[in-house]
């Protein structure tokens, strides 16, 4: 019979005053973090006296691992983040010491610090960045994405105008101004879609490619894209294969060329009717000399306005759909078939997708995120349910370094960092009866830095988040109504801050 053999903790690592004591096993699955094979059960103290909680774990952890250079790490036990001394959390879960505890250790996230904020003239609605880690950057190749300090950020504003920002805050570039009498030119999402070539829709209803050369100092009109008869709230795009996804006002979603010279023309009755301006409302600006192109095929499932749309990360010939008639909808874009319905609580504003664990997360009108399992197999419609902002979530992006992680913008003014592993045991049904699945609780919040010194404003008055997104290199770069955009930075791994205790 195999005999236990006791990992001996160093007296130096946690106190040794307790009689009370658990044994506690660690796993990890970071390759570069792995115990030797014959790190057994550890014994440690658990009483008020010692007080071990997360820094004295990841203390514990350093030393087993003899590493020169200290790596923050965070626990999870049975799927749930260690927020509070170990004693504490034995006791609030019931958990006997006379068993031995597994313990999960993974990369601290540092919290998000402010970097810079840059001002803009009206609201910021828009932000993407190019990076060599960024989709646009990936597929532009080594030879064409941006070298390390030379990234770059691309923002739509209410003014009608696409700027693109270096990381210090220096204007490259500025789209041209709308054409005078031009009611209707606020942008509402832009997207790289190479080093030198944006995409921009809005209230305008067209959706326009630009040419971005950086050298010249010049953004110019080389597409526009004449479909939809409402605003063009969101584009997801993808190079590889030249297409545009939209979502529209109009209750529609749009596939797109991205040549010219691949699409189909534009409805004639489409395009007299905005060159026109028959109606003063609904004037657009045009170019005679920019080439016009219709829609390789709309969509018409959604009966409200459609609010987000997204390429599946890991097959492009699928697209998801948000809509405020609370729907997700499934997209086979080969066939133009719509596959899959799942119908919510409350109306959709965003969406992600987080494709390790082949969930969808989806920004709610009732202030919460909801993670949808779009896979038929699924047998919920809400596998998980994130609580936390005060008002609408509008934006969403998944953290580059973390398959768990995700940020969201929120009309409250604020962006939140989530780890989908940080849960606690949700309800069984909402008001409407649907299951709600785990709720998660945000790790960090980032507040507006324009606010600060002012009155918190909890409905976010005066400093909506409108747009936000996450790059490995840049960090979390966000815009909204207070008519900035605002760079924040932790991510996962890094120095422990100072010694101190997170969370």
């Amino acid at each position: 019979m195999a005999t236990e053999v006791l990992t001996e903790v160093p007296k130096s690592t946690v106190p040794v005053e307790s009689t009370s004591q658990i044994r506690i096993q660690f796993t990890t699955n970071l390759a570069d973090f792995q115990l030797p094979q014959s790190t057994g059960p550890i014994l440690v103290p658990t009483n008020s006296t010692s007080d071990l909680r997360r820094y004295g774990l990841s203390t514990l952890v350093n030393h087993l691992l003899g590493t020169q250079r200290p790596t923050p790490f965070d626990f999870l036990i049975s799927g749930s983040f260690l927020r509070s001394s170990l004693d504490d959390f034995l006791t609030a879960k019931g958990l006997s010491s006379e068993s031995t505890l597994t313990i999960e250790y993974v990369r601290s996230v540092i919290p998000p610090l402010h970097i810079a904020s840059f001002e803009h003239d009206d609201w910021v609605s828009s932000v993407d960045v190019l990076s060599r880690s960024s989709a646009a950057g990936i597929w532009a190749g080594e030879t064409q994405a941006p070298a390390p300090g030379h990234e770059r950020i691309l923002t739509g504003s209410y003014d009608g105008r696409l700027r693109v920002w270096n990381t210090s805050g220096e204007v490259l570039a500025t789209s041209p101004a709308p054409a005078d009498g031009v009611v209707l030119a606020g942008i509402k999402a832009v997207k790289f879609l190479s080093p030198s070539h944006l995409v921009s829709a809005g209230l305008d209803r067209v959706i326009r490619i630009w040419n971005y050369t950086e050298s010249e100092s010049r953004i110019t009109a080389e597409l526009d894209l004449y479909g939809h008869r409402g605003s063009v709230d969101d584009i997801a795009v993808h190079s590889p294969s030249n297409r545009i996804f939209s979502a529209s006002t109009d209750h529609t979603v749009g596939l797109w060329m991205t040549k010219k010279s691949g699409a189909p023309a534009a409805p004639e009755g489409l395009i007299n009717s905005s060159i026109s301006g028959s109606s003063k409302r609904r004037k657009v600006p045009t170019s005679s000399n920019t080439p016009i192109r219709g829609p390789m095929a709309q969509y018409r499932a959604h009966s409200a306005p459609v609010s987000g749309v997204i390429f599946a990360t890991n097959d492009a010939t699928v697209g998801y759909s948000t809509s405020l008639d609370h729907t997700l909808r499934t997209w086979d874009l080969t066939t133009s078939a719509l596959v899959d319905t799942r119908t919510t609580s409350h109306a959709l504003l965003s969406i992600t997708e987080l494709p390790s664990l082949h969930l969808l997360a989806t920004g709610t009108s009732a202030r919460h995120i909801t993670l949808i399992d779009p896979r038929v197999s699924a047998t919920t419609v809400s596998s998980m349910t994130l609580r936390g902002h005060t008002n609408a979530v509008v934006s969403l992006a998944r953290d580059p370094n973390n398959a768990y992680s995700l940020v969201s913008g929120s009309h409250d003014g604020t962006c939140r960092v989530w780890d989908v592993r940080s849960t606690k045991p949700g309800r069984a049904q909402d008001s409407t009866g649907l299951t709600e699945g785990a709720v998660c609780e945000s790790m960090y919040t980032i507040q507006r830095e324009s606010m600060k010194g002012k009155p918190k404003r909890t409905a976010g008055e005066g400093c909506k988040v409108l747009g936000v997104t996450w790059d490995k290199c840049v960090g979390i770069v966000s815009g909204g109504e207070d008519k900035r955009v605002q760079i924040n930075k932790g991510g996962g791994g890094g120095e422990l801050m100072g010694g101190q205790e997170k969370g």
